[in-house]
């Protein structure tokens, strides 16, 4: 592995600006490929996959071929939660649901958390290939949706957070969530800002802030940044200040 290269996953409500983070890479000189398998950059100036893979062994093809990525030093994946979603029919189509052979019509099909178990371990030679280009010294952002998701808490009430949109079934076995929240080296939480007032109403005007650690209401972490990044239109301090030496 190298220094250098960071594995990001990014997560956050539609329309806060996630991909259009990823765009402002070229700022602090990197050259991202985005492999974009939501359309969402079509609007950006962006460096991208044309077609986009559109199966999951399509997006492992690409992420395999060496000659691809000649010149590039950043993969921008968008998303995980899509490509959680190749995964699953991926699954479908080739893991058998008995020893008969038969095909699954749903992850439901394959009996009481079986289906999570099976997509679990599809998914995972994903990040394998993400790793490869780490060690080549490419960078790796993943982009992420966002849900809510109920904390247990032994000593009190439970409360809910935002975590990243990934497949995480009751008590934690088979979660594609945690395993990339411990795969990557920054889980950063996009958030519009918000304030309540006496009277219990939530108020915002719309500005965003970049957070790279943890608190009950998300989840969030990071190996190198320590502070809330306020995140204005086209301004890509984040990546100057994760990237600089």
């Amino acid at each position: 592995m190298t220094a250098d290269a960071h594995r990001v996953v990014v997560y956050g409500p539609g329309g806060v600006g996630k991909t259009e983070l990823a765009s402002l890479l070229n700022q602090i000189g990197m050259s991202p490929l985005f492999i974009d398998l939501e359309e969402g950059s079509r609007f950006l100036n962006v460096t991208r996959l044309n077609p986009s893979p559109t199966t999951f062994d399509e997006l492992r093809q690409v992420l395999q071929d060496d000659q691809l990525w000649d010149g590039f030093n950043a993969v921008v994946l968008d998303s995980l939660t899509k490509a959680e979603e190749l995964a699953v029919q991926w699954t479908l189509r080739n893991v058998p649901k008995n020893d008969r052979g038969e095909l699954a019509t749903s992850i439901e099909s394959y009996g009481f958390g079986k289906g999570f178990t099976h997509v679990y371990e599809s998914f995972l030679p994903l990040l394998g290939d993400l790793d490869a280009h780490i060690r080549k010294g490419r960078s790796v952002i993943c982009m992420a949706h966002e849900c809510t998701a109920n904390v247990p808490n032994p000593s009190g009430e439970d409360w809910i957070r935002f975590e990243p949109r990934l497949q995480s079934p009751t008590g934690g076995k088979a979660s594609i969530r945690h395993r990339v929240k411990e795969w990557a080296d920054h889980l950063l939480f996009i958030g519009f800002d918000t304030s309540v007032d006496r009277e219990g109403k939530a108020k915002g005007s719309g500005t965003r802030t970049i957070y790279p650690f943890e608190l009950p209401t998300w989840w969030a972490k990071s190996r190198k940044l320590a502070d809330p990044i306020p995140y204005f239109q086209g301004d890509a301090e984040v990546w100057r200040q994760m990237f600089s030496k």
